[in-house]
Parts: C-alpha cells; structure tokens; sequence
C-alpha cells in the first residue's frame, strides 16, 4: 500500500513492529516508524486515514490503541476475514470510524522485501457496507466510505461491494479453500518421494503455490472463517469422492468432473476479463458488471446490495 499510494503521489507514512522492516522501507526513502503510538498520535493530529494490515490475531490489540491514541481517525483494514474485524470493531464502540476493505492481491512472501509496486492494479477490492444497512450512517461516515473507495481505485482496484458475512462465504470458496487444498495437494506430491518432485512441473507448482504461504497466516484466515470454509470443503469432498467412485469403475471414467471443472474455470476467465497464461497479457479492467453509485443518496445501500448480488465493481459520484 505504501509503495502503491506513492507511485499516485498521495501522501502516506507507516508502521512496522519490526525495526528491520521500517528501516529497510526508509532506506528506499519511505516513511516508515517502527513506534507505534508514535505513529497513531501523528495520524490523529493529521486527520489521516488508518490502514490496517497485519494478520488477523493483532487486530484486537490495534484496535485498542487506536481508540486511545488516534480516536477521531477513521480506518479500514485488508483482513481476508471480515465477520470477525467487523465484531470486534463493534464490541469497542468504533463502527461509525470503520469501513471494512480486502483486496484480492498479494504473494505467498511476507516482509517489506516482498512487496513490490503494481499489486493491486487490475485486482478486486471488497468494501464493506454493513453499518450502513444496520444503522443510519453519519455523514462522516458516509465520507469515510467514499474515502476507502477512492483509495482502492487509486491504486489501480476495482472496487467491489460486499457486507462482511456475503464476503467471508465468498473468499472461503475462492481463497481459504485453495489454501487447504494447496496444503494437501503439497503433502501427496512430497509423498511421492524424489521422483515426484523432479517431475513436478507447472500444474503441481500453480497448484500449491499458496502453501508457500507463513503457516501462522493460513491458519489465521482458515481458522477464524471456519464456519463459511467447512462448507465450502464439505462440497468439494463430495466432488472428490465421487470423483474417487468412478476411478475405481471397471471403466474409470471423469468427464462430468472435468467438463463441468472446465465450464467453471472458463466463466471464471470471462469475469476476469483475462485468460490466465503467460502468453496473454492482462487487461487493465476485467468484465464484471458496473454500478455507479452516490454515496448517501436515497437507496444507494439497495444499489450496493444488487452490485454485491452481481459480483459488480463500483464507480462513485
């Protein structure tokens, strides 16, 4: 974020717990502090918007030290789980200073030397609106929204509306799933032995990609969205176990997994906007639906429903 919002020449300034981090990212001239009350005190004599994006287990404590050292800023978060931010945020008292965020981009590296520019260019960025349909939203509130919004499509996002239980059953199919899947996908191909692994080519690699991933991350975002991922892996132990019957027929025989697998992976490339190969270069937008919204004005949380029901991207006016 830090990287991306300077390349837009907005001002921004961050913090790191670690003393490393924040020196290698000043060494290549940003703002960065390892202090954090230090930082939350400079945002809230600043006005400036919070942006929180650390692993799930250090938000409760962040939200603590915001209420006491940054109160009147209003923040937003890149969790990939947004039920539980959400329950947190309201146990403190701070839904009228929080709209929820989550951007569909990232790597299986972690640190400040795994971040490069362009991440978020082209990728899908959730907003969140709930407090606008359970409450009526102050007019501050409703400018922080449009803030988050601005935010992500300065950054090159697309932003795509969503309340926090629609988004968590969502990101469990398409996210937190592949990660159990590339978990166990990479423990049967090491299974293999030394041979496995020398043959092991493109599809095994793209396939556990995400397993690369800090095991403290997956089991942040698998476990605390467990309800909406149980579902998801209940379904897909259905497709495998019946895929499992026909392999052990005396004519073995897949074809309405693999047409019905290709089906879906094709609608996929058509919302994408972009075959996913290398020979194909990505387009700047992808093919979701548009809506155009104005914040605050009669009936834009029904508009934000139907974009969310759609799956659409959201321009504002």
């Amino acid at each position: 974020m830090l990287r991306a919002l300077r390349e837009e020449g907005v001002a921004a300034y961050g913090f790191n717990r670690s003393p490393s981090g924040a020196k290698e990212a000043g060494k290549e001239g940003f703002d960065a502090s390892y202090d954090l009350v230090e930082t939350l005190q400079r945002a809230e004599k600043d006005g400036a918007l919070i942006v929180l994006a650390t692993p799930m287990p250090a938000i409760a404590s962040l939200l603590d030290s915001i209420a006491e050292h940054a109160p009147s800023c209003g923040f937003t978060d890149v969790v990939s789980v947004k039920t539980r931010v959400y329950e947190l945020v309201r146990e403190r008292g701070l839904e009228d200073k929080y709209v929820g965020g989550h951007p569909m981009a990232g790597t299986a590296d972690s640190g400040w030397g795994a971040s490069k520019d362009g991440l978020f260019q082209g990728a899908a960025w959730v907003i969140t609106f709930d407090h606008a349909v359970e409450d009526t939203p102050s007019e501050e509130w409703v400018a922080l929204w449009l803030d988050v919004v601005s935010m992500a499509l300065a950054v090159g996002a697309e932003a795509i509306p969503s309340r926090v239980k629609q988004h968590d059953a969502a990101v469990a199919r398409v996210s937190h799933l592949p990660h159990i899947l590339a978990e166990a996908l990479s423990i049967v191909g090491d299974n293999g032995g030394a041979l496995a692994l020398s043959l092991a080519a493109s599809s095994f690699r793209d396939g556990t990609r995400v397993a690369g991933t800090a095991p403290s991350l997956v089991r942040a975002m698998c476990e605390t969205n467990s309800a909406a991922l149980l579902k998801a892996l209940d379904e897909t132990l259905v497709l495998l176990q019946d895929a499992r019957a026909h392999l052990d027929e005396k004519s073995p025989n897949i074809q309405e997994l693999a047409d019905s697998g290709y089906r879906s992976r094709v609608r996929y490339e058509v919302r994408a906007g972009v075959r996913d190969t290398p020979s194909v270069s990505p387009t700047k937008l992808s093919n979701r639906p548009v809506f155009r919204v104005h914040p605050g004005a009669p009936n834009w949380t029904g508009q934000l429903i139907q974009a969310e029901n759609l799956g659409a991207r959201i321009e504002v006016f």
